[in-house]
C-alpha cells in the first residue's frame, strides 16, 4: 500500500454535475410556486451549512461556535448599509471581511486544540462574541439593527424588488457553493481529507496540520459570514438570534440531517430544517420537539444523512 497522500485534484464526476444542474434549475424555477423570501432564507442557511460542512465534513473539526461568524457579519453588513450608507454589494463585502477577521483571531486561539477541547473553545469564544453584541452600541442591543435599507445593486438594480433580491441571493449562494466545491476537489481539499482520516499519518508525511486546519477554519468562517451578511439584507434585520449558541446547534443539525462530508447534503438539510421552522411555526414550542424526533429518526435510519445514504446507495459521490 502506498504511504503517500494523493493531493491530485479529483475530476468532477457526472453525478455531481447532474445534481448541481438539478439544484440550480430548482432554485431558478421554484419562485413560480414557492414564496421567494422562504427560498432566500433556505439559500442563506444552505450556504451557512455548506461552510460549516467544509470544516467538519472535510476537515474533521467540530465547531460549536459558528454562529459568531453568521451573526457578526450580519451586524457589520446591516450597520454598513444603514449607517455608512454603502451599496448592498459593499455591505455584504464588509460583513464577509469582518467574519474573516474574526475567524483569523478565533482560529489562532482554538486551532491547536483537538476534539471536544476545540469544540468547547469555539463555544466559549462564540458566547464572548454574543455578549459583546449584546453590549456594543452599534448592534442595538436586544433590539438589533432594524429597517436595514436594501439599496441599489451596483447603483442601478433596486433590491427592494423581490425578484431582484432573489437573483442577488442566488448568485451569492452559487458563488459560495462553487467555491466550496473547488476547495474540496483541490489538492488542499485532499490534504484536509487526509488529516480528517488520519492526522498522525499526515504529520508523519510532512504536512503542517495546524496550518491546513487554520486555513480551513478561516475559509469556513468567511463563507459563513457571507451567508450572514446576505441574510441581514434579505430580512432587513440583524439580531442576537443569529449569534446565539442555538444557531450553532441548528447548523450542526442541518449538516447531519443532510449528510456530513457530502457537497449537497447541507443544502438539503438546511431546506428541511427551514421548512419545518416555517410550516410548523403554528405549533409553537412543539417545533423544537418535532425537530428532535426527526433528528433521532435520521440518526437511526440514515446514519450518513439523507443525501449521504442516497450517495452510498448509488455508489456515487454527492
Amino acid at each position: 500500500m502506498s504511504n503517500e497522500i494523493t493531493t491530485t485534484s479529483n475530476p468532477v464526476n457526472r453525478t455531481q454535475l447532474m445534481a448541481f444542474g438539478v439544484m440550480v434549475l430548482f432554485f431558478v424555477i421554484a419562485p413560480l410556486w414557492v414564496y421567494p423570501v422562504f427560498l432566500m432564507k433556505v439559500m442563506c442557511f444552505a450556504l451557512f451549512a455548506c461552510a460549516f460542512n467544509l470544516l467538519i465534513g472535510f476537515g474533521g473539526l467540530l465547531s460549536f461556535g459558528h454562529a459568531m461568524f453568521l451573526g457578526m457579519a450580519g451586524y457589520v453588513s446591516a450597520h454598513a448599509a444603514k449607517v455608512w450608507g454603502v451599496s448592498p454589494e459593499l455591505a455584504v463585502l464588509c460583513g464577509t471581511l469582518s467574519a474573516t477577521l474574526l475567524a483569523v483571531v478565533t482560529g489562532l486561539l482554538a486551532i491547536r486544540r483537538q476534539g471536544i477541547y476545540f469544540a468547547m473553545i469555539t463555544l466559549a469564544l462564540s458566547q464572548m462574541v454574543f455578549f459583546m453584541c449584546l453590549q456594543m452600541p452599534f448592534t442595538g442591543g436586544e433590539d438589533g439593527i432594524q429597517a436595514v435599507p436594501q439599496g441599489l445593486l451596483f447603483g442601478t438594480v433596486d433590491l427592494s424588488v423581490s425578484m431582484n433580491m432573489y437573483m442577488f441571493v442566488l448568485a451569492i449562494f452559487l458563488f459560495g457553493f462553487v467555491a466550496i466545491w473547488r476547495i474540496v476537489h483541490s489538492p488542499f481539499g485532499q490534504v484536509l481529507k487526509a488529516i480528517r482520516e488520519n492526522q498522525d499519518r499526515a504529520i508523519s508525511l510532512g504536512y503542517d496540520v495546524d496550518h491546513y486546519k487554520f486555513l480551513a477554519f478561516v475559509l469556513s468562517g468567511t463563507l459563513a459570514g457571507m451567508a450572514g451578511a446576505t441574510k441581514a439584507l434579505v430580512f432587513q434585520l440583524a439580531s442576537l438570534t443569529d449569534v446565539h449558541w442555538s444557531m450553532s446547534g441548528e447548523v450542526v443539525l442541518m449538516t447531519l440531517v443532510g449528510g456530513m462530508g457530502t457537497l449537497f447534503g447541507p443544502v438539503f438539510g438546511a431546506a428541511v430544517i427551514v421548512a419545518m421552522q416555517n410550516y410548523l411555526a403554528q405549533m409553537g414550542a412543539w417545533v423544537t420537539i418535532i425537530q428532535g424526533v426527526i433528528f433521532v429518526l435520521c440518526v437511526m435510519a440514515f446514519r450518513r444523512g439523507i443525501i449521504g445514504e442516497l450517495a452510498n446507495w448509488l455508489r456515487k459521490s454527492l
